[in-house]
């Protein structure tokens, strides 16, 4: 009844998972969630935006063309002179009043130089698309981030659950035996009453561990951004060689991540920004250099030639030139100098600070690898001491040379030893695994 009793428990938090009928690898979570996440849609219609100011600051390097009509009607209620026509001996006069004019014209203009203000702020959206591809890349990076740790989590707490379960089965057995032994004489029922204690605590220790497990799934889900009330993942094996793996070299991790994260190039591009804004600004005091040309027409209904005529005989073309010559701007052209070379050292200094928190981040994956697969070469050989010693103590108070004291110390003992094990383990896979990450080098989870 109480195996029953534990295992309705522990289910509640699995029935969901149970039913899936697809368990997600990492791989297959990793490409969901590029594909799907909403956050990374957004940065990829930022660097959409950003592709349509680079195509509008090209097209703006040719001349404009543009057509123009205009169409009125006018009318002068006093005018009392107009056409006379004679016919047949008869003089007819016609007064217009009203009349009609239309004009029609084609125009173009050119912006020759102005100081390549034009040709530099091509320059500058070319490297913002970039800058928008990149923050896309650093987004995408930090959700891969995000889910490699919660499936390490996952890892580490689907191990915890079956080191809870062989705990509870031990106990029972424990309980057990006490029970066996009160029956013949060998064991107070204070001391049955501490194994029953014992055994609903490793109850509740299971029944917290699959609650665990049971978050960081909800976790993961939730980064996905999956509806579906069917999720569950793949537990694959994480053998201990993956804790033991040699771990690789801070420098060689370092100058890998530095020639390709995102943060950096971004960084990098942004100092090349801030050289190009300071040309734009400087070339606001260079003269402007326009060519202009057009052509047009009219017609009016008061003329006595056709419409046609009106249009071939009112042709008027033109072209020309300006010239524009800053002499006194108020200061404008100083002060976007000045504050451009401001920028300029911003963007040092910001990837001087980037730099040194890429490295900080690196150099505290390696230390804390090197730490935990040092605590775990050694709980490996405490949990073997600890099993070994548990082992003969169950014997030993199974004849009835231990007390209940001392065998539960023992069990304690050893399941401290486990978990210490597993968390080291965990932690030093992900240690090593994202250190690789890093180095843009592939998971081997």
């Amino acid at each position: 009844m109480k195996k029953i009793l534990t295992m309705m428990m522990c289910g509640l938090f699995f029935a969901t998972a149970m039913q899936a009928q697809q368990k997600w690898t990492l791989r297959q979570c990793i490409d969901y969630a590029l594909e799907n996440n909403i956050s990374l849609k957004k940065t990829k219609l930022t660097k959409r935006s950003a592709t349509e100011d680079l195509k509008q600051s090209q097209a703006a390097l040719l001349p404009s063309l543009s057509a123009s009509t205009n169409q009125s009607v006018g009318y002068r209620p006093w005018t009392n002179n107009g056409v006379s026509t004679v016919t047949n001996g008869t003089v007819t006069t016609t007064v217009n009043k009203t009349y009609y004019n239309g004009s029609y014209g084609l125009n173009a203009s050119w912006t020759v130089w102005n100081g390549n203000r034009n040709h530099n702020q091509v320059k500058l959206n070319r490297i913002a698309e970039e800058q928008a591809d990149l923050d896309s890349a650093y987004t995408a990076n930090s959700i891969q981030e995000q889910i490699a740790q919660l499936y390490v989590q996952i890892l580490y707490q689907s191990e915890a659950v079956n080191v809870n379960e062989q705990s509870l089965e031990t106990s029972k057995m424990n309980e057990q035996r006490g029970q066996e032994m009160v029956e013949v004489g060998k064991m107070s029922q204070a001391d049955l009453a501490q194994l029953t204690a014992q055994r609903a605590t490793d109850e509740y220790n299971l029944v917290t561990a699959c609650s665990n497990l049971a978050s960081y799934k909800l976790q993961l889900k939730q980064l996905l951004e999956i509806t579906d009330s069917e999720f569950d993942i793949e537990i694959p094996e994480a053998p201990d060689e993956l804790a033991l793996a040699e771990i690789p070299s801070l420098p060689a991790i370092y100058e890998a991540a530095i020639a390709t994260r995102p943060e950096i190039e971004n960084s990098r591009l942004s100092i090349q920004y801030s050289d190009i804004q300071l040309r734009i600004a400087r070339a606001q005091g260079l003269p402007t250099i326009n060519m202009t040309s057009g052509i047009g027409t009219s017609t009016n209904s008061l003329s006595n030639n056709g419409w046609g005529n009106q249009i071939k005989t009112n042709v008027d073309a033109s072209i020309g030139a300006s010239v524009s010559i800053p002499i006194l701007d108020n200061r404008a052209t100083r002060t976007a100098v000045n504050k451009a070379k401001l920028q300029q050292e911003q963007a040092l200094l910001d990837l001087q600070e980037q730099q040194k928190k890429l490295y900080s981040t690196i150099e505290g994956l390696w230390l804390d690898a090197q730490t935990n697969q040092q605590k775990f070469r050694a709980s490996l050989l405490n949990v073997e001491s600890e099993q070994q010693s548990y082992d003969l103590l169950s014997e030993q108070f199974r004849l009835g040379l231990k007390n209940i004291v001392e065998l539960m110390a023992g069990k304690t003992n050893l399941l401290m030893a486990q978990q210490n094990m597993l968390q080291s383990k965990y932690l030093t896979i992900l240690n090593i695994q994202m250190m690789y990450f890093y180095a843009n080098k592939t998971n081997n989870i």
